[in-house]
């Protein structure tokens, strides 16, 4: 079997990638070892820059994301016993949308099905071979049956344990990596939401991030050891946690309700370089993961499947490689951004026990200058919306 492009992995970045080519004319066949089940069904962050939002709406499966996603015009800091609001649209004309990244998926996935797309779930043992030459070959077995795909191009959107970022030779890649020392403790919820827009607060116990998954689910999340097990955490604890650390001046308190999931997620910013090495492309988790403190994780991955969607096109369309070429240093300009920004955020929010008195109250002096200081909150709001796709 023949395609244009094989595409490693059927999450945001794949099923996007796979959309978009479609639009432009171009085959391609998308590859998935979990089944359409998980996939759907595998419950994560969903903060949509407005970038992400008009490339969504623009493809054709941004009309769910409008009807049910929670548009928000601010976000909420919290510190010193107050609660200060960053005004994003006012500040910078654009917003973000509350929409589960497995809503996403299953909008991604239903567009391809309905247009004949050919995803492959449920696949094992994926190999790939001749990367750098103009046929490469993605070998896999399905249903215990070997299969053979060649194409023109591979796309590695696999995320971060997976095949594609490997396949660059160790001698031509380059990692940089940065691990924190402290996860988050993640809660879903049964209940109304706590307050209108997200909360990010910052507290001497450590930081707390206050979401909204629906009308009757919502997502929160407390700094904790990377280390320690959620079954040291009865739902008493954690409440009395929550209350301790998002305490106002205003009477103000989190809405408490069932907790139905526990789970800790571990911190890093980790990035790649270079994006491709022959005919194979890395996109999203494959070649970079920021700390989900900027929300700025699948808005990359959708960031990068746009740049190489319009390289493709060109390179098809044209015979022009232009984009193609320089996709890598594209990318990057973007991802490094990113990645300071998030590393910022999270610095700037997060309690580090070796810390001394002199680097909190520097800290404290930052989150004030954030929220007195219109270009600032500016600086951090055009961060936040997502800056424009060039």
């Amino acid at each position: 079997m023949h395609t244009q492009v094989a595409i490693i992995g059927a999450g945001p970045a794949g099923l996007l990638l796979s959309h978009l080519l479609y639009l432009q004319g171009i085959e391609s066949v998308v590859l998935e070892t979990r089944s359409r089940m998980d996939i759907e069904s595998t419950i994560r962050a969903g903060v949509l820059e407005q970038t992400t939002m008009d490339i969504l709406k623009e493809a054709g499966v941004g009309e769910r994301m409008a009807r049910e996603g929670a548009l928000h015009h601010g976000i909420e800091l919290a510190f010193g016993g107050k609660r200060h609001r960053i005004a994003l649209t006012e500040l910078t004309g654009r917003s973000i949308t509350v929409y589960a990244q497995h809503e996403v998926i299953k909008d991604l996935v239903a567009a391809r099905l309905a247009t004949d797309g050919q995803i492959e779930f449920d696949i094992g043992d994926v190999r790939l071979d001749a990367l750098d030459s103009t046929r490469p070959t993605v070998r896999y077995s399905k249903d215990g049956v070997e299969q053979t795909l060649t194409c023109d191009f591979v796309a590695g959107c696999d995320g971060f344990h997976g095949i594609c970022r490997p396949a660059i030779p160790d001698t031509m890649r380059r990692d940089f990596q940065r691990i924190y020392p402290f996860g988050w403790f993640g809660i879903l919820v049964e209940a109304p939401p706590s307050a209108d827009e997200l909360i990010y607060a910052r507290h001497e116990r450590g930081f707390v991030l206050v979401s909204t998954r629906s009308p009757t689910v919502q997502r929160m999340y407390f700094q904790c050891d990377p280390r320690d097990h959620i079954d040291n955490w009865s739902d008493d604890r954690i409440w009395q946690e929550m209350h301790s650390r998002l305490e106002t001046d205003d009477g103000w308190k989190i809405t408490e309700g069932k907790i139905f999931q526990k789970n800790i997620v571990a911190m890093r910013s980790f990035v790649s370089t270079p994006m491709q090495y022959g005919r194979l492309f890395l996109a999203g988790d494959a070649a970079h993961i920021v700390p989900p403190t900027g929300a700025k994780g699948m808005n990359l991955a959708v960031a990068d499947v746009w740049r190489l969607s319009r390289a493709l096109e060109k390179y098809y369309q044209r015979n022009d490689d232009v984009l193609l070429n320089g996709y890598t240093e594209g990318a990057l300009q973007r991802v490094w951004r990113a990645t300071h920004f998030s590393y910022w955020m999270t610095s700037m929010m997060h309690r580090f026990d070796d810390a001394s008195p002199f680097q909190h109250r520097l800290q404290r002096a930052e989150l004030d200058f954030v929220v007195q200081s219109r270009s600032a909150a500016t600086a951090l709001a055009e961060n936040y919306v997502g800056m424009p796709l060039h």
